[in-house]
């Protein structure tokens, strides 16, 4: 067993003796509600017997507090990503997160309206990156093709094909992007539109 682990188990008498404590409770009155012997109380109070999670479960129920709290289990950290904005070739971008597994990234981004490119705009790299317009009209120019996307929809693409996006009309749009260098894929695929002839 590890020397942290040891710690953990070795804290949980102390806790357990505090709260009975606090609660005012003899261990006669403890072991009446939990259906655990007086002498096993005792014990895991003063160390002497290790604690399990057939013992711990009714007392953190009659002590009220959570399984995590009662075994003094270290705080798994704030899941919230606090996202700091930036701009960068007049788009900005939100990054959604701290890094995924394989290298993977998300972001947000919003785009101003009236921007226009050209084919001569697009630009390769090693990756994959998958798209989801969230609002506005995106257009993607990937290759040969020129895609026009709307809210809802999405694209895929190995970003070794020459690409480049901006809005599609004056308004602004708004997307969502994943991408990474692992080769990782989000199968969804956007149609190009029908060229009319």
């Amino acid at each position: 067993m590890s020397d942290e682990l040891d710690g953990v188990l070795t804290s949980v008498g102390p806790r357990l003796r505090a709260l009975r404590r606090e609660r005012g409770a003899t261990l006669a009155e403890l072991a009446e509600d939990t259906g655990i012997s007086v002498s096993t109380l005792s014990r895991l109070e003063s160390g002497g017997r290790r604690p399990t999670l057939e013992l711990l479960l009714p007392l953190a129920r009659v002590h009220q507090v959570p399984l995590d709290e009662l075994v003094g289990a270290p705080p798994t950290g704030d899941p919230r990503i606090h996202a700091r904005p930036f701009e960068r070739d007049g788009m900005t971008f939100v990054p959604l997160t701290r890094g995924l597994g394989g290298g993977l990234r998300a972001f947000k981004h919003i785009m101003p309206g009236g921007r226009r490119c050209d084919p001569s705009d697009q630009r390769s790299h090693e990756g994959y990156e998958w798209l989801y317009v969230l609002s506005g009209r995106l257009r993607l120019l990937l290759g040969e093709h020129d895609l026009t996307l709307a809210a809802g929809e999405a694209a895929e693409f190995d970003t070794r094909v020459p690409h480049a996006f901006t809005s599609a009309d004056d308004r602004p749009v708004e997307l969502l992007s994943i991408f990474g260098p692992q080769g990782e894929r989000i199968h969804t695929r956007a149609r190009p539109k029908r060229r009319v002839p």
